[in-house]
């Protein structure tokens, strides 16, 4: 009976933990301001996040993404063996300035949420796959950001499905 009893308590445990461990997502202090902006910006734009959000496991600022010339990674999304993004990872350099770190996490945010590849080489986006000036993108924030939004993958499908008006002003 103790043992049942036991076998019983293990599974209800593991049950409630791993029901509580799907319904949080660590974030690392530092990038909670600009998570909440981003997640803001969603709203705006009447882009549901909550179970992308979910599907995370964590965003965090680490030091283990190469900073060599030619080969500088300031942020970066891991997958899960199906293919899933499961945490994103900002390099602790993008830390230096405030609008670097900023463009870098929306550019990894929108990997996930907005289901974005990058839209060019190099071209002065918070999209492209480099960037030879972040200030440059920070100057016209207010631009880049709307643009992100509305040229997005996801945006442009609830357009598509008729779910928002493709002349919605914001």
């Amino acid at each position: 009976m103790k043992n049942r009893l036991f076998k019983l308590f293990l599974c209800l445990f593991g049950m409630v933990y791993g029901l509580n461990a799907q319904n949080s997502v660590n974030v690392d202090g530092r990038l909670q301001p600009i998570l909440n902006e981003f997640l803001e910006q969603c709203n705006l734009y009447h882009i549901d996040y909550h179970s992308k959000l979910f599907q995370l496991q964590g965003i965090d600022i680490v030091n283990n993404l190469p900073l060599e010339e030619h080969n500088t990674v300031l942020g970066m999304v891991s997958r899960d063996n199906s293919g899933n993004i499961d945490n994103i990872y900002i390099s602790w350099a993008a830390l230096l300035d405030n609008e670097i770190l900023k463009v870098v996490a929306f550019h990894e945010f929108a990997h996930h949420f907005l289901d974005y590849k990058h839209t060019c080489n190099d071209c002065n986006e918070i999209m492209a796959e480099t960037n030879t000036s972040y200030f440059n993108i920070a100057r016209n924030w207010d631009e880049q950001v709307q643009q992100l939004f509305m040229t997005s993958p996801v945006y442009m499908s609830l357009q598509k499905d008729g779910s928002i008006s493709p002349t919605h002003s914001f």
